[in-house]
């Protein structure tokens, strides 16, 4: 029921006069609320995952209501519950969710859901100055300070524990460091159109082909943050939007486009030029599986096809028509791929 105001009439004079300003007034209201309509949209969506699904600090992940109503009606529910029911034989059952540049765990929404309701334990967290970590993006130096969140969840686990871990975009280089340092906790490692770096590489030299050489970004970026002053290193970047649609978004629906331009944020530059330094008997021991986008014009699929030809996985999938985004463009294919991944024994 919307809000009623009850008045006293008077006289016509300024009744007249009073209409003409509530026209006014409304006519401004209804105006500025279009304008303000999809950013509204996009917010409510975030706010909503802060307010209930909060599990670590400084991580988030979004709890999914009850679908029994909707399942007695689904033909497919037979299907659902036998795949369930196979999942629940599956030892290690919690998937870590790594978001790339700009994104934070806002960006796995629907791919929490999906793991959810097959019974798998899915958790997204913000990076360090990423999504809701209120940390200072320009003063994220390094990869293990960017890394912190993810590194100290794996040192909570339990001693017998372990997790899968998928990272996107420049997030793999997060896994990298995670499988280098905790091995031991890490029971499969996926890139999702990631930095699947060699030793020695920098995650920026992934993208070098589109970008251009690392020493030249540092020096002519126009995407270049410079929060210390402009005669101090930069310490962050950020595509600008409209390219950025191109880039990453020219398969995704508009609403989840909407949401990413109100909420992605500047990425520390630090840690995409920090080189790591992987160990055969460390990195090298990890299950390591690999997702191609096909549809990528971030991260090409030639470039993508050149990480995993020269640094080999165990495995590499393939999802047609998808953007750098498939989380948004193509959720339902990214889901029985790690479905298909989790089950591997």
């Amino acid at each position: 029921m919307g809000n009623i105001i009850y008045r006293r009439k008077k006289d016509n004079k300024e009744n007249n006069g009073s209409r003409s300003r509530r026209i006014g007034g409304r006519s401004q209201r209804k105006m500025a609320a279009e304008e303000e309509l999809l950013h509204r949209q996009a917010l409510s969506m975030v706010l909503h995952q802060q307010q209930l699904s909060q599990r670590f600090d400084g991580s988030m992940s979004r709890r999914i209501g009850s679908t029994s109503s909707r399942r007695h009606t689904d033909p497919l529910a037979n299907n659902e519950k036998k795949l369930v029911e196979s999942l629940e034989n599956i030892k290690f059952r919690r998937v870590v969710l790594i978001h790339g540049e700009g994104f934070g765990a806002w960006c796995w929404y629907k791919t929490i859901a999906q793991l959810e309701e097959v019974g798998l334990l899915p958790t997204a967290m913000d990076l360090t100055g990423s999504g809701i970590d209120l940390t200072d993006t320009n003063t994220v130096t390094t990869l293990a300070e960017y890394s912190k969140p993810l590194i100290q969840y794996l040192e909570a686990l339990a001693e017998d524990e372990k997790v899968i871990l998928v990272g996107h975009s420049s997030g793999g280089a997060c896994l990298s460091y995670a499988l280098e340092n905790f091995p031991e906790k890490i029971s499969k490692a996926i890139f999702l159109c990631a930095t699947m770096v060699s030793n020695g590489q920098r995650p920026f030299d992934v993208f070098a082909e589109e970008l251009g050489s690392a020493e030249r970004f540092m020096q002519e970026s126009e995407f270049l943050i410079y929060g210390n002053g402009k005669d101090e290193p930069p310490t962050g970047f950020m595509i600008e939007k409209q390219l950025m649609k191109g880039l990453y978004f020219n398969q995704s629906p508009t609403k989840d486009v909407a949401l990413a331009m109100v909420t992605m944020r500047p990425t520390p530059v630090g840690p995409i030029m920090e080189k790591l330094s992987l160990s055969p008997e460390k990195y090298g021991s990890g299950r390591r599986f690999y997702i191609q986008t096909l549809d990528d014009r971030a991260l090409s699929p030639d470039v993508q096809e050149k990480l995993v030809r020269e640094n080999p996985p165990e495995g590499v999938y393939k999802i047609k028509g998808s953007d750098h985004c498939p989380f948004f463009s193509k959720p339902q294919s990214l889901h029985k791929i790690l479905i298909e991944i989790v089950q591997i024994p």
